[in-house]
């Protein structure tokens, strides 16, 4: 039975990695990012862009997950991407900072100047 699992992990493993994109970035935590992705209105096809900072990261694999956060209007926006998804066209980082968690959660509570992040030297 143990033989079986294995070659059932290798046949996923394969699968998984058809489906991969090979061509993203490094994405940290912190980083201010642009996403492009298809958004599907009737029988029409437009492209939005999306930008924000990660705030989480879920790496799992094929289904590795990032939580993007932005203000519009003054309130707070969340969505979370599934990185290697065929609607993401592309993924481009416009800044780096530097953080000292693997979460940034407490700039939920936080508004305005409050919520700038200390930029890192390189990009």
């Amino acid at each position: 039975m143990l033989k079986n699992i294995n070659q059932l992990s290798t046949l996923v493993q394969l699968i998984e990695n058809d489906y991969k994109k090979q061509n993203l970035p490094l994405i940290e935590i912190g980083d201010s990012i642009k996403i492009k992705k298809v958004i599907q209105e009737g029988d029409k096809e437009r492209i939005q862009i999306s930008e924000g900072v990660v705030i989480g990261q879920n790496n799992s694999n094929i289904n590795k997950t990032i939580t993007i956060r932005k203000t519009i209007q003054n309130i707070g926006v969340e969505r979370i991407y599934l990185i290697h998804s065929p609607q993401i066209i592309n993924i481009e980082i416009v800044k780096r900072a530097k953080v000292r968690k693997s979460k940034l959660y407490y700039l939920r509570q936080r508004s305005g100047k409050s919520t700038r992040l200390k930029q890192r030297t390189k990009l």
